[in-house]
């Protein structure tokens, strides 16, 4: 790939971007020509916590789980990143080092804007940082999200939170999971077999349907949706 076609292609990307979609033009074309294109083969680790972050990173092919390690060995995973999602971004926009670390769960090919000019634009252009702002509400949102599952929702409830947003994010009431369920399952602070007993509770009630072990097709919604809300039906209690 040329150097032109590289910019072309990293610059499409961007705009598919939430944290860049809405930067004007020129800073589009700015950050796509310093952008490097990198492949990781399945299993790769990309950075580990508490290493120097290399840049924002946004996913162009495959998906990459961002995870959290205890001081017991236990892990949590905090999000995936599919294509056109970032990672690292608050890292590289704060000057930190990596909060957490990154593996390429199947072969990836990312987009990666280093760290030094990125924070070379920041501290030279304050109308960069403004719309870069703008673009982290998406992410403090999602944050916030996050705490409010695992502090005021019980197993149930995450998981059909979990199974509303991904249709709405798919537009399809067919759910193909993109991770294990052991990683689900971790995702959403649960065991797996807590889990496997609530897509059964949410079967049996008519909710879903688990054609396969990697497909769950939403029935009713409306059902699903007061059990997000807490509110479930009387037939689940």
């Amino acid at each position: 790939m040329t150097g032109s076609e590289t910019t072309t292609a990293a610059r499409e990307l961007l705009i598919r971007c939430w944290l860049f979609k809405n930067l004007p033009g020129k800073w589009l074309e700015t950050l796509a020509d310093l952008a490097q294109f990198r492949r990781y083969p399945a299993g790769t680790i990309i950075f580990r916590e508490g290493e120097e972050c290399p840049g924002i990173y946004v996913v162009a092919e495959g998906r990459v789980r961002v995870y959290k390690l205890a001081a017991s060995g236990k892990e949590h995973i905090l999000h995936f990143a599919d294509v056109g999602m970032t990672f690292a971004e608050v890292a590289a926009i704060g000057h930190f080092p990596c909060p957490a670390s990154a593996e390429a769960i199947e072969e990836c090919r990312c987009l990666l804007l280093p760290m030094p000019e990125v924070q070379a634009l920041l501290n030279q252009h304050h109308d960069l940082c403004r719309h870069l702002l703008t673009g982290m509400t998406f992410w403090i949102r999602q944050l916030v999200g996050l705490l409010e599952d695992l502090v005021l929702r019980d197993a149930t409830s995450r998981l059909a939170g979990y199974l509303l947003r991904f249709a709405e994010s798919v537009d399809s009431k067919t759910v193909v999971l993109p991770m294990s369920k052991k990683d689900l399952a971790n995702h959403l602070n649960l065991t797996s077999e807590t889990l496997s007993r609530t897509l059964r509770r949410l079967a049996d009630i008519g909710a879903i349907e688990l054609p396969d072990h990697q497909k769950i097709q939403l029935l009713q919604m409306q059902k699903l949706q007061a059990i997000a809300d807490g509110t479930p039906p009387a037939e689940f209690e």
